[in-house]
């Protein structure tokens, strides 16, 4: 939703109504949908007992309802899932690219849009590198792949940090250089303990990853540099760009807000 906003026809209109849908279908496809299975299916069912688990939860829910085709109805659920998720990281993946190559974060080739508006360049290196990415498999039984996404997996909960505190610090800013809450088109409901709670959730899940590698005799190293790898590399690339560009935190005072000046309707 964040990074379609920037391209929304009606952006004061149409964010506050995507966040509602989004936050609807997830109570409802989530939240709901694993209540329903915890009331159906035992944590001691044999199926779901294995270290690998063959058997999707779902799927022992319509066979429990008597739909033998339910296997079948869930591999094509999946796929579409599967599709869906590839579809909108791509999106994200070469509008991300393309944003900070607009910014001078990123070689300038990245900046270049066709005729219909689509930064063509960014998409393609997007296409490419996920394309790389399923050759993963075949190297080391796996080993690469699941490195791979315990990566993006802690770079995930890094981005949300990121959001949180930028978020956080944009209310505080705003309210700092004088502006009113009514100017904001769209404005997010319980903060700033929305934001606090979510950076603490954040910490929490990022340092956690894979404690379990801590709790044998010996620490499994493989494991831990697997699951925490994207830490240290995120630092690196952070602090990297602030000595290289010898950028600084900016005020609250000194934060521009020079697009938001039409007050909510």
């Amino acid at each position: 939703v964040g990074v379609a906003a920037g391209e929304s026809e009606n952006p004061a209109k149409n964010v506050p109504k995507a966040i509602k849908n989004v936050f609807w279908r997830i109570l409802l496809f989530y939240v709901l949908a694993i209540l329903v299975i915890g009331l159906l299916v035992p944590y001691t069912n044999s199926s779901l007992k294995s270290e690998n688990v063959l058997v999707s939860p779902f799927t022992l829910v319509f066979k429990k309802a008597g739909l033998s085709f339910a296997a079948s109805m869930m591999n094509a659920v999946i796929l579409a899932a599967v599709l869906s998720a590839g579809n909108s990281s791509l999106y994200a993946s070469t509008r991300m690219l393309y944003a900070m190559a607009k910014e001078g974060q990123a070689p300038r080739i990245f900046s270049k849009l066709d005729r219909r508006g689509v930064p063509v360049p960014a998409m393609i290196l997007t296409a490419v590198v996920g394309m790389l990415a399923f050759f993963t498999s075949i190297f080391g039984d796996g080993v690469v792949y699941i490195w791979l996404m315990n990566s993006i997996g802690i770079t995930g909960f890094i981005f949300w940090l990121g959001i949180c505190v930028s978020h956080y610090r944009f209310r505080k800013a705003f309210l700092a250089q004088g502006h009113s809450l009514a100017e904001l088109p769209y404005r997010a409901k319980w903060y700033p303990f929305g934001p606090i709670f979510a950076i603490a959730v954040c910490l929490i899940v990022t340092l956690a990853q894979d404690y379990q590698a801590f709790l044998a005799p010996h620490i499994n190293w493989g494991n831990v540099i697997a699951a925490y790898l994207g830490i240290p590399f995120f630092l690196v690339l952070w602090f990297g760009y602030k000595i290289a560009r010898k950028t600084k935190i900016v005020p609250l005072d000194a934060h521009d807000f020079h697009e938001i000046t039409e007050p909510n309707e």
